[in-house]
């Protein structure tokens, strides 16, 4: 480190640097505070953004629920224009999906949850796709909608497990593999599913020599 003998070195030198490097300190400066200003106005936007997304969702979910159809569709379109990748954008999409079912119009259906379906937010990925495995139900696909159970990643759906090994189950009663069905069902009921219908189908693929020993 330079030592200096003098106050009048030390102010020299002092000197002889901001000559040699006030331009890059002003530069600094200047992009520090481009930076917050820009972060603070992105910070803005985003809220604004936000804002304006729920207004619009608020808009949709009461035509929802006054069976203003249109309406719902052109909003959700309008909000996935806007506002891609968002929840509003993925919530909008499932209620446009359900409208498209009341409507029996499977395709367009299916077309939109399969959108939701290969999203990144694992909780409305996996709510699309148990939608899809109803509309398979259905419509009779039991084969597809195994191979759809077959491709979910388990880490990424334990919640739902109950959900889908019950879903399973309705599938191979399609295919009529009732012992599949019946071991499906039976894990379902096993990983919390508790409901007086899931036990219903459990008695009714119980082999009666079985409910015969149990007497």
């Amino acid at each position: 480190m330079e030592t200096y003998e003098t106050e009048e070195q030390q102010v020299e030198a002092i000197k002889t640097w901001w000559k040699e490097n006030h331009q890059t300190v002003y530069i600094g400066v200047v992009m520090g505070i481009a930076i917050v200003v820009g972060w603070n106005f992105w910070q803005d936007h985003k809220k604004d953004q936000t804002l304006q997304a729920s207004t619009e969702f608020n808009q949709l979910s009461k035509a929802f629920e006054a069976k203003q159809n249109d309406s719902v569709s052109k909003l959700a379109e309008r909000i996935n224009g806007q506002y891609p990748g968002s929840d509003y954008a993925a919530y909008s999409t499932l209620l446009a999906a359900k409208v498209k079912v009341e409507q029996n119009d499977m395709a367009a259906a299916k077309q939109l949850l399969e959108k939701i379906a290969a999203s990144n937010n694992k909780e409305l990925a996996n709510i699309a796709k148990i939608r899809l495995l109803r509309i398979m139900l259905a419509n009779k696909e039991y084969e597809q909608g195994l191979k759809l159970v077959n491709d979910i990643d388990p880490a990424k759906s334990e919640s739902f497990s109950a959900e889908y090994d019950e879903l399973v189950g309705d599938l191979y009663v399609g295919l009529d593999r009732l012992d599949q069905a019946r071991t499906s069902y039976q894990s379902a009921l096993r990983n919390g599913k508790q409901s007086p219908l899931l036990q219903m189908k459990i008695n009714d693929l119980t082999a009666p020599e079985k409910i015969e020993n149990t007497k």
